[in-house]
């Protein structure tokens, strides 16, 4: 040997047990590989255990809140019937008031006997008595009061003889109003006034009628009654007669708004039925009856939902004329007197509520039972409340100067905190129980984990002793000591490898002198290497499947998040249908559609690039733009500019290049909001008439700056019945042929021109089938998407 070799540097002697041991190595690998089995199967049973609470937690929470907004359903529509039923009933006793007047119209020598009957008894009749400071006349007591206005009383301060005559004629609604006021629902009063021409008062229970009126309405013994309380109502009868279709409601119960009545002082609804001459071609006066607004009130005030719920009743422009004081403040109502022609009114509008959401509530406009989901603020917070609405029968309503259709409607309100509180509490206990599951699964990976890892070492030194041995022979044989002999207790491969050794040993002594069969020797062994080597190429092809069936899932998942065909089904305005072919394993396209109270947003872009990177930002868009869509941002604009700003802050943490275009359309009411930076959009006009969007003005690339809002732009299209809207990434317009043409926006446009009469799913298939058609055996470089909205 030779200075060389002795100058060779030696390699650091290892220790029995120091980090870079086989002992410690051993218990490194085999350790790693424990853990990793039990983290593999205790995440994949803490998956399943989250899993099951999740399933269990939605189906608990789909039960109760289906059960609780049907209860809500059940109670508002047994409250309207309610408030229909005290309305009807008060509606019956009108009528049969009206009717017995009628009755008496219709058999005027009846009506003429019955009159000069009851005016001999004593009891019954009506002694008028002039009142020279109010000008008018009034009997001084009896079964009604009766009232005589100025202008019925001639020269001698007595009535008019017509009038006079109407007086005693009328004198039978002493008969009959008495026992319907006492009998039936609750009345404030009932009355009779005559025609136009002769507004004679009739009101039971007697009061002091005209001094009341001298008093609150100063002038109306100057004006007509009915011109002066009442404007338009007599007119609008008149009407009725003329043309029965302007009679909308077929009752001809004609009712008012709340108003505070001069007599009592109370809050009332007044229930007017008209009379008609015997030949019915006009008006001869009419029957009436007022109850207090508290009847109807008490119907809405007796709603008892959970703790706070309460109801309100309010007329079609949003004034609430019956609600508890709690309330009238939650909704943010305030109240105010509204003054009109001999009546005075409240006002308590809906619209002009304190709360924003209360004050675009939109009542409904059917009979059917709605429930929404709103936010109010209490306290500085934004509470969760349920909204159930449900309109009574419609009625005719003087609204002060005609009368006209009206429909109330009845609305329950409670915190949604309190109807979902055993939601929430059996959430809460799932939540507790999952919670706990996992700490136990965990503990136990834990103890399971220091137990094995301590059987590991206890076993390690027994493994090991072997391969110490040939380490100390290796280093005597390496100092040229080749009488070195290993001796292995145990009958395993450690054991071959030391007899091995052995062998080696004797041969390196008999084999020093003959260096050419050494180099023999050492060519046998570079190919054991070679083999090793192949062996390794073998398990490098098996690690390349490993990772093509990892891309392979991460494409599956990319697929599942895709909208559902029931999804697409669901929308009733609009047929939509998607295609979607990544040009790798991963695609880097994105299209969705998101479908939330009548409104729907439909979002496509193109991720630069393709693959996985691709792939898992447009992932990322997708659960973003979810996540925007469930909060309920419905501006287009700031749900851009968010979601750039979470993809922004996502790239920058990844430290990755990619960006994107991207591009949403919002459909509400024939009507599309365009918004953000992608391709062109197509539209066919029901006609065939066909429209190119530009979109590089409404938007930015997505991820390459962290604010965009200087811009995002809108731009809004009608899209009405017939109309077709057609998105597409560039993997369709520059999909090449094989001689290397593109397909193009014209080739787009006429495809989807010839599939136009067919259906949404229709429209695709056809483009698509050209699109491959031109493609031919070309390869696909880029990802291609293509949607398709048509208007029903």
């Amino acid at each position: 040997m030779t200075m060389v070799d002795d100058a060779i540097a030696q390699p650091p002697a290892v220790g029995r047990f120091s980090r870079r041991s086989f002992r410690a190595k051993f218990i490194l690998v085999v350790g790693a590989a424990v853990l990793f089995d039990l983290m593999l199967g205790g995440g994949i049973a803490i998956w399943n255990v989250q899993r099951l609470s999740h399933n269990a937690t939605q189906q608990v929470g789909e039960g109760l809140t289906e059960a609780s907004e049907e209860y809500l359903r059940t109670y508002i529509n047994t409250t309207a019937e309610r408030a229909d039923l005290l309305l009807d009933q008060v509606h019956s006793e009108v009528e049969s008031l009206a009717n017995s007047m009628q009755g008496l119209i219709d058999n005027p020598d009846l009506r003429q006997d019955l009159g000069t009957t009851i005016e001999a008894n004593p009891q019954l009749r009506d002694d008028l008595v002039y009142d020279a400071t109010g000008n008018w006349a009034q009997n001084t007591g009896g079964a009604s009061v009766i009232s005589v206005w100025s202008y019925l009383l001639g020269p001698d301060k007595k009535p008019l003889p017509e009038v006079d005559a109407l007086v005693k004629q009328s004198a039978a609604f002493n008969l009959f109003a008495p026992a319907l006021l006492a009998t039936g629902a609750p009345k404030l009063q009932m009355y009779y006034v005559g025609p136009k021409d002769r507004p004679i008062m009739r009101t039971t229970p007697y009061s002091q009628q005209a001094q009341t009126f001298d008093k609150l309405y100063p002038g109306h013994n100057n004006m007509n009654f009915w011109d002066f309380f009442f404007p338009g109502v007599y007119e609008g009868w008149q009407n009725w007669i003329k043309d029965p279709s302007s009679r909308k409601v077929p009752s001809l119960i004609t009712t008012t708004a709340p108003y505070i009545d001069a007599i009592t002082g109370k809050l009332i609804v007044s229930f007017f039925h008209p009379l008609w001459t015997k030949d019915r071609s006009d008006v001869a006066g009419m029957t009436a009856a007022d109850i207090t607004l508290d009847q109807l009130a008490s119907v809405v005030q007796s709603v008892n939902i959970a703790k706070t719920g309460f109801g309100f009743l309010a007329m079609s422009n949003g004034n609430v004329i019956a609600t508890s004081k709690a309330g009238e403040e939650i909704l943010g109502l305030t109240s105010s007197d509204v003054g009109g022609q001999g009546v005075t009114g409240i006002n308590r509008s809906l619209r002009n509520s304190s709360q924003s959401a209360i004050a675009s509530l939109q009542l409904p406009q059917d009979q059917s039972t709605t429930i929404k989901h709103i936010f109010l603020n209490r306290g500085g917070e934004d509470v969760p409340y349920l909204v159930v609405l449900k309109q009574l029968r419609p009625a005719n309503l003087w609204d002060g100067k005609n009368i006209v259709e009206e429909t109330m409607s009845l609305g329950f309100v409670v915190s949604e905190r309190e109807i979902y509180q055993a939601l929430i509490a059996a959430q809460d206990n799932i939540s507790k129980a999952t919670s706990r599951i996992v700490d136990y699964q965990l503990l136990a990976v834990l103890v399971s984990l220091i137990i094995v890892l301590m059987a590991v070492f206890a076993i390690s030194g027994r493994i090991t002793a072997g391969l110490s041995a040939l380490t100390d022979a290796a280093r005597r044989l390496q100092k040229k000591d080749y009488s070195v002999r290993v001796s292995v207790s145990t009958r395993d491969e450690i054991a071959e490898v030391g007899h091995a050794f052995n062998r080696m040993a004797e041969e390196i002594s008999f084999h020093t002198e003959n260096l050419e069969r050494l180099v023999d020797e050492r060519t046998r062994e570079l190919e054991d290497a070679n083999e090793e080597i192949t062996t390794l190429n073998e398990r490098l092809k098996s690690e390349n499947v490993r990772l093509g069936a990892e891309l392979d899932i991460a494409r599956h998942i990319q697929m599942m998040v895709l909208p559902k065909a029931n999804e697409l089904n669901d929308i009733q305005q609009i047929e939509i249908a998607g295609y979607m072919a990544p040009a790798d394993e991963v695609g880097g396209d994105y299209y969705d559609v998101l479908h939330e109270s009548g409104r729907v947003k439909v979002g496509i872009g193109d991720v630069t690039g393709h693959g996985l990177e691709s792939g898992v930002l447009m992932l990322m868009v997708q659960s973003v733009a979810r996540a925007l869509q469930e909060k309920g941002s419905d501006d287009p604009k700031m749900f851009l500019e968010v979601l750039n700003r979470a993809i922004y802050k996502n790239i920058e943490r990844t430290n990755s290049d990619k960006h994107l275009t991207l591009a949403f359309l919002d459909y509400h009411d024939r009507n599309v909001t365009l918004s953000g930076q992608h391709e062109d959009v197509l539209v066919i006009r029901r006609d065939g008439a066909m429209e190119r969007i530009d979109t590089g003005d409404l938007g930015f690339p997505v991820g390459l700056e962290s604010d965009i809002s200087a811009f995002v732009a809108t731009r809004n299209l009608p899209f009405e019945s017939g109309d077709i809207i057609i998105l597409h990434t560039d993997g369709v317009t520059e999909a090449e042929s094989p001689s290397g043409e593109l397909f193009g926006f014209d080739r787009l446009c006429a495809s989807a021109h010839d599939y136009r009469s067919g259906g949404a799913d229709e429209i695709v298939r056809g483009i698509i089938a050209d699109l491959m058609a031109h493609i031919g055996t070309q390869k696909i470089h880029d990802d291609i998407t293509l949607v398709v909205m048509r208007h029903r």
